[in-house]
């Protein structure tokens, strides 16, 4: 393990996310700022101001970096540029906690704890897509690799909903109730699959096949909510982080050169595990 950075007592990390390209890692703080660091030199490259409370969430773009924050703002940034943002897009009522750029670039959603998922191209300062279905906090938001357009998006503890929209056709496609809060959304890139996280009451991760959102595994061990979920380069591996402070890893998805059939699906369901 390598210790990247220490804020101090005075502040504190509420988000990380690794730039597409290259190794540098954007890093939101407490106090509303975000900081970029050089992961292989261990050195802060620079800081970025702009909010005035702490950044929860972050969605890299190729050289642009938004961040969303418990101000209600979300801010563009260029790193290419000198000024702390080009631009600040306005609309939530509530804390901005899910932030998602689609595959192609050309749109980035993102979720409040007002409730509200909301659609922004590159150019637009107003939300070009507002949906207002679910009754609880959206902090759960993943675009699907395999289709152009298809969002899900998934809401909190009063909700528990993951919510399936198509955006070029402005459509709301399905909804299903998982039973408990959801955390995080990531759609496998080899498989048409989809892996959910959860909070109250049954901390549990779900491996959903799309669309029919039948249930493939499901994965128990953590003991408060499943808060973090990240997927590993090659698609196939899990990593997801709770309230119980630890790291779990588990192999959920086959790897891109498995063939999509119904029977190396079966098994592999049957075959995923966690790594201890």
């Amino acid at each position: 393990v390598v210790k990247l950075c220490d804020l101090g007592i005075d502040d504190t990390v509420c988000s990380v996310g690794w730039a597409q390209r290259g190794t540098h890692l954007a890093v939101g703080t407490g106090n509303g700022n975000l900081q970029l660091w050089d992961a292989t030199r261990c050195k802060r490259v620079r800081t970025m101001e702009g909010h005035r409370l702490r950044v929860g969430a972050l969605a890299w773009s190729s050289s642009m970096l938004s961040s969303g924050s418990r101000d209600k703002s979300i801010l563009q940034h260029d790193i290419r540029a000198q000024d702390n943002y080009v631009s600040k897009l306005s609309g939530h009522k509530s804390e901005v906690c899910g932030l998602k750029w689609s595959y192609d670039n050309c749109e980035l959603a993102s979720g409040g704890n007002d409730n509200r998922l909301f659609v922004w191209n590159q150019h637009s300062t107003q939300p070009v897509l507002k949906y207002c279905e679910h009754t609880a906090a959206v902090k759960a938001i993943a675009w699907s690799p395999h289709l152009h357009g298809l969002l899900a998006s998934g809401g909190g503890t009063a909700d528990r909903c993951i919510h399936f929209w198509n955006t070029t056709t402005n459509s709301h496609l399905n909804c299903m109730d998982t039973g408990s809060q959801v955390c995080n959304l990531a759609w496998s890139k080899n498989v048409n699959e989809l892996v959910s996280t959860h909070g109250y009451s049954q901390n549990q991760i779900i491996v959903w096949r799309y669309p029919t959102m039948s249930k493939l595994a499901t994965l128990t061990g953590h003991s408060y909510r499943v808060l973090y979920l990240a997927i590993s380069p090659d698609g196939q591996t899990i990593v997801t982080g709770a309230g119980d402070e630890t790291l779990r890893f588990w192999n959920v998805f086959p790897s891109a050169k498995s063939q999509n059939t119904e029977s190396e699906i079966g098994a592999s369901s049957l075959g995923r595990t966690q790594i201890r």
